[in-house]
């Protein structure tokens, strides 16, 4: 049985319906926390026992819900791109083709982020650990940026296509953004890369005379 105030988990995503109201304010305070010492210093920036402080909680309760610095940015990144994703929600992607819509999506997203490097180098860094609670993060990144990449293709595409379309666009963007946070590239080529993969995937859906390919 776990002790009072612990979070409920299972492979390093809590369970937020496992919580009481207090503990999720204070979970959401360490996280954001975390996402500003990051905006403001980087990766470096973010040591468990400076978020315990300037969240203040004890650097126990941070431990209750995050097994490590990557676990909890992982996390925070999780936050961030729900946000996004609520964003995109209430102002839907604007555009005369479907490739501009869907590539309107990970713009927003891509302009926060190169807003705010020193904090989506310590995100995305943060992400690629093996860490096993980091990986917990990336498979609910992944779910939650697939459906608002989503958003932008539209409702009568095939299911199934639709959302394989948004999972591998997603996958390029987060491939790209880590060449960029290594220092492989800058980041207009992360959007050359969105971009040459968002027309080549996209582009035959807008076509007059052709039929939007289903699965077979």
């Amino acid at each position: 049985m776990k002790a009072e105030g612990d979070a409920a988990e299972s492979n390093g995503v809590v369970d937020l319906e496992g919580l009481t109201a207090g503990q999720i304010e204070r979970r959401e305070r360490v996280l954001r926390t975390a996402l500003e010492l990051g905006r403001v210093g980087g990766y470096d920036a973010v040591q468990m026992r400076d978020v315990a402080a300037e969240a203040g909680v004890a650097l126990g309760t941070i431990y209750r819900y995050f097994s490590s610095k990557d676990h909890l940015l992982a996390a925070a990144l999780v936050l961030w791109v729900t946000e996004l994703e609520n964003q995109v929600t209430l102002r839907p992607p604007s555009g005369s083709t479907t490739t501009a819509r869907v590539l309107s999506v990970i713009e927003r997203a891509q302009r926060a982020m190169e807003r705010e490097q020193n904090l989506s180098e310590a995100l995305v860094t943060a992400l690629v650990s093996p860490d096993p609670g980091a990986a917990a993060c990336q498979r609910q990144m992944t779910i939650i940026m697939t459906r608002t990449i989503a958003r932008g293709l539209g409702e009568d595409l095939d299911t199934s296509l639709r959302a394989d379309t948004a999972r591998i666009l997603g996958h390029v963007w987060f491939s790209a953004l880590v060449g960029w946070v290594l220092g492989w590239s800058d980041i207009d080529k992360v959007s050359d890369e969105v971009s040459v993969a968002g027309h080549l995937m996209l582009d035959h859906l807008d076509r007059p005379h052709g039929e939007r390919r289903k699965r077979p």
